[in-house]
């Protein structure tokens, strides 16, 4: 899967050829992949897939996961002068994508691991990227939520306008869907989340909850339903998070780590 999307992002860049290699021979190169800012490296794995398409070899100065200082060398490149400035953009597009939403994942990640408490990615991807933008943000300190529609039942607001009976619809669910999956429930509001528990619900997800209405939430899961995992969303941000994990919730889930990363800055300079 990795190889046919970075085979497709290439040819979507090269189209029908690049114009450069038509006016002269190519020529032995080397180049430098260099952080022009401070981040967290991410899309390794992909820059190594065009590195096996396109039969060159990066020399990595940071892996995927570590952090970078400005003035950073990246990675080396040997290759011909016709492959270098024809992956170039590709090249630079996929590690700029990944390690910008690696690096603010990064910065959610830090501010709760020392509360045990885990960071979730959401389903707000970009169209047809949901692989590579999730696997940016595990590379960053997250854990994926879940992929898709398929492997887990998540009931939010929208859903429970249209069940009459939540305890007999989870109790049918059961009855058809994977014996794996789990079912997950939205709640707004402590009546909603204790309506939750009791119709069996695996996750009851505290959405857009203040942490002092999920710390009530909390207390009434302790109290009556232990084995009920709890996690916390909406209104999410870096000025917030820590809040939310002082509740004694289990999880965060947070979609701004991809559609709010800004895109650092790293460049390619041929010797």
């Amino acid at each position: 899967m990795i190889k046919e999307f970075v085979k497709s992002t290439l040819a979507e860049d090269v189209g029908r050829g690049d114009l450069y290699a038509l006016v002269e021979d190519a020529i032995k190169v080397k180049a430098d992949i260099i952080a022009k800012c401070d981040g967290v490296l991410a899309g390794q794995v992909y820059a190594d897939a065009l590195g096996d398409l396109e039969g060159f070899e990066i020399l990595w100065g940071k892996k995927d996961g570590e952090h970078f200082s400005q003035g950073d060398i990246l990675a080396i490149i040997h290759s011909d002068s016709h492959t270098i400035l024809k992956t170039e953009r590709t090249l630079l597009n996929m590690i700029l994508h990944a390690s910008s939403i690696a690096t603010l994942t990064n910065s959610y990640a830090s501010l709760i691991k020392p509360l045990g408490v885990k960071l979730l990615d959401t389903r707000k991807t970009r169209p047809q990227l949901r692989i590579f933008e999730k696997y940016a943000s595990r590379v960053g300190g997250a854990v994926n939520h879940r992929m898709g529609l398929d492997d887990c039942l998540m009931i939010k607001d929208t859903h429970l306008k249209t069940i009459e009976n939540l305890t007999a619809y989870i109790k049918k669910a059961r009855t058809k869907i994977p014996f794996t999956a789990k079912i997950e429930v939205e709640a707004e509001s402590l009546e909603i989340a204790i309506l939750a528990f009791e119709a069996g619900a695996d996750i009851v997800m505290c959405d857009n909850m203040s942490p002092t209405e999920v710390k009530e939430v909390v207390k009434y899961r302790e109290e009556n339903f232990k084995h009920i995992a709890l996690e916390a969303s909406g209104n999410i941000s870096l000025e917030t998070i820590k809040s939310y994990a002082q509740t004694g919730i289990d999880a965060i889930s947070s979609g701004s780590m991809m559609h709010q990363a800004n895109w650092i800055d790293i460049s390619m300079k041929i010797k």
